[in-house]
């Protein structure tokens, strides 16, 4: 049995963060599992909040080369009690990737995938090597490569989970914000799709052109001094009622809600002291801002602001309208679920400090994808 390399992450209690790459063997697959050499996993925001957390990476320090590099940043005492129950466990990261399958049990079922190029999801995909049950890997399409299929899984699910959320909860058009990330762009190419109105709100000129190239119609820059103006016309025009904010800290949750509240009220025919009955509905799915969530409410009292995550919204809608959502991402992964990478990185290159910075930014729009294949 040869080893293989695994990136992993590991919070001391002493309040300083350790990143390595740990030499593992090779899994032996039971009856209904199967080896996944990885060859593409990306580095998504909700990857980061494992694999980096609260540490301060401008004070990044490295010992050691190559696959015995080992990066120490140290972590704030004020944020070491949320990090308390997983202190001095070294941890694999990474949510999604894709492979080829090289060792496959006995089943048939796993016998079936032996060479093919699958995806997953589950943690510990920033490795060479993954075990997973049979059942649980995405037979990638033919003609689909592991860098096209390695995103398949949290981007284009929570696009679809977006707007799925959207109509079970009776509402007809959205928000979202951040609009120009990879995300984002699947989304827009969804709703033109489906006729679905989505408001976009960016944080420059830059990341506004991205989406009118690929045909946004309502995008709202929210570094503008008519930010607010232009955010309600937008609303107003789509009769958005619902949103989802990557941003998560701040007042922008605040100002949707307030933009909707604006708009709804153009078309009022008589005033209420409580504000409109219309429910506004803001889901945070994400932390660009780290900053508190600050709600200053001017937008009557039919409103909602609370957390929204993918794998829990996958299982309360069930296996056969998760299976619905996960067939079209499979149809449509060259065109509406194409994701798009800054850089291909090796594992032993998510260990330099300069390249740690880079991908940590979270910059909107920028996206890498690391390549376990370059360290063999």
């Amino acid at each position: 049995m040869g080893t293989s390399l695994q990136l992993r992450s590991l919070v001391r209690s002493s309040g300083e963060l350790e990143l390595s790459l740990a030499k593992v063997p090779v899994p032996e697959p039971g009856a209904d599992e199967v080896v996944v050499q990885i060859e593409a996993a990306p580095i998504n925001p909700s990857d980061l909040a494992l694999l980096i957390g609260p540490a301060d990476v401008s004070a990044a320090k490295v010992a050691g080369s190559g696959v015995d590099a080992v990066v120490t940043a140290p972590i704030a005492p004020a944020f070491m009690r949320a990090l308390a129950s997983r202190a001095d466990e070294s941890m694999p990261v990474g949510n999604e990737g894709a492979g080829k399958v090289v060792a496959a049990g006995a089943s048939p079922e796993a016998q079936a995938l032996l060479g093919k190029t699958v995806a997953l999801i589950g943690g510990a995909t920033y490795a060479q090597h993954r075990l997973a049950k049979a059942a649980e890997v995405m037979p990638l399409p033919d003609g689909v490569t592991a860098a096209e299929g390695a995103s398949c899984f949290v981007n284009p699910l929570t696009a679809l989970g977006m707007t799925e959320t959207m109509r079970r909860e009776g509402h007809t058009a959205l928000v979202h914000t951040a609009a120009a990330s990879n995300l984002g762009q699947m989304l827009n190419k969804v709703c033109i799709a489906d006729g679905i109105g989505l408001v976009n709100i960016v944080r420059s000129a830059e990341q506004a052109k991205i989406l009118k190239d690929i045909g946004a119609k309502h995008v709202v820059d929210s570094t503008s001094p008519t930010f607010m103006d232009e955010l309600t016309d937008a609303i107003a025009d789509t009769g958005a009622t619902f949103a989802f904010d990557a941003i998560g800290g701040g007042k922008l949750a605040s100002q949707i809600l307030s933009a909707m509240e604006v708009a709804i009220n153009r078309k009022a025919t008589a005033y209420s002291r409580y504000g409109s009955s219309v429910h506004k509905q803001v889901y945070i799915y994400g932390g660009l801002d780290t900053r508190p969530t600050e709600l200053a409410r001017s937008y009557g009292l039919a409103w909602g602001v609370c957390g929204w995550l993918l794998t829990p919204f996958l299982a309360k809608i069930g296996a056969e309208a998760a299976g619905k959502l996960r067939a079209r991402v499979a149809a449509e992964l060259k065109t509406t679920f194409a994701s798009h990478y800054t850089a291909r990185i090796s594992l032993t290159e998510t260990l330099k400090p300069e390249i740690i910075a880079a991908y940590n930014r979270r910059a909107t729009g920028e996206k890498y994808l690391i390549v376990p294949t370059k360290d063999a």
